[in-house]
């Protein structure tokens, strides 16, 4: 296995200099955002796919420091009920295609995207139970008509394009959210739809990331290093849905944390282990959004402890058997 982190933490920095402080930090791999919601500070689609020279710089810039990119993100709602958002938003993902195949990048990260309740929508609708009927009707609507439909036609894209591994962000929000919405669309439409397992967002909806990770097993095509920290006094009163602002952390249910600071050692090495076992061997990009930490002090953090947790040498033949 191998360190990375999710470059745009360092978006106010030039693509030189955040390769620099994440090769001192000591990872091995960077994820860069190539536009919709991670941003493009350091990935312009449109120049790299009409300019050689800029694509040869650019990855010279990564390969010289001994560094690899992990994947490419275009995190967005293709599905926005609203078509200039959702337009945009595949352009985007689609261009990010392209550059990974330019690349040799066999993968990109995204999300599943939400539509709305019907063609008249303004706002996506995410639905969360089944009664009154009205729900369950949107839920089929979306898939039947949208979900579906717009993933396969993007498989196929990815297919003639050599990019093997679409990695959904399971996340509240968008129609795929766990382990079994991520199946469900995969079965669907094909098996470049996998995941980009985040624990973060599994702890606080009650998923146990281990359970979900022997659920999905060869599914899992890139993993996210972030933390959850659960406020059990918050939760006790509110329950996990919550709307407050990230910002106003005392009175939320759960924030997210540096790795370590919302679970200790015995999760993190139950997590790594366990994505040996189902034959993940990738990298563990570190994705800083601890509100209580700077970046510095939270990346580092993050790898010191990741390191002493992740597993490097090859998977060896039990000597004993």
């Amino acid at each position: 296995m191998k360190l990375g982190v999710f470059l745009v933490l360092f978006s106010d920095k030039s693509f030189s200099e955040a390769l620099d402080i994440a090769k001192e930090a000591g990872v091995e791999a960077v994820e860069i955002g190539t536009g919709n919601y991670p941003g493009d500070a350091h990935c312009k689609v449109d120049e790299l796919l009409e300019d050689e020279n800029k694509l040869k710089k650019f990855k010279e810039e990564v390969e010289k420091r001994g560094l690899e990119i992990s994947a490419l993100s275009c995190h967005g709602n293709p599905l926005h009920p609203n078509p200039e958002i959702a337009n945009s938003h595949r352009n985007i993902q689609r261009k990010t295609i392209l550059l990974a195949e330019k690349l040799g990048i066999p993968r990109i990260i995204t999300f599943s995207g939400c539509p709305g309740d019907s063609e008249n929508s303004k706002y996506p609708n995410w639905v969360t139970c089944p009664w009154p009927e009205d729900y369950s009707k949107v839920l089929k609507w979306q898939w039947e008509e949208k979900v579906i439909p717009f993933w396969k036609e993007e498989v196929e894209f990815a297919r003639k394009h050599n990019v093997k591994e679409i990695c959904l962000e399971m996340h509240p929000g968008f129609v795929v959210y766990n382990p079994e919405t991520l199946l469900k669309l995969r079965e669907a439409v094909g098996e470049e739809i996998g995941a980009n397992l985040d624990p973060s967002h599994l702890f606080w909806q009650g998923i146990d990331p281990i359970a979900a990770i022997m659920k999905l097993g060869k599914a899992i095509y890139h993993v996210h290093a972030k933390d959850t920290k659960i406020n059990t006094y918050n939760t006790s009163v509110n329950g996990v849905l919550d709307t407050k602002s990230y910002l106003d952390e005392p009175n939320r249910s759960w924030i997210f944390r540096t790795v370590g600071y919302g679970h200790g050692f015995d999760f993190w090495k139950d997590f790594v282990s366990t994505l040996r076992m189902v034959g993940y061997d990738g990298v563990l990009s570190i994705e800083h959004e601890d509100s209580l930490m700077s970046k510095m002090e939270g990346l580092k953090k993050a790898i010191k402890f990741l390191k002493e947790v992740l597993i490097k040498e090859p998977r060896p033949k039990a000597w004993w058997t």
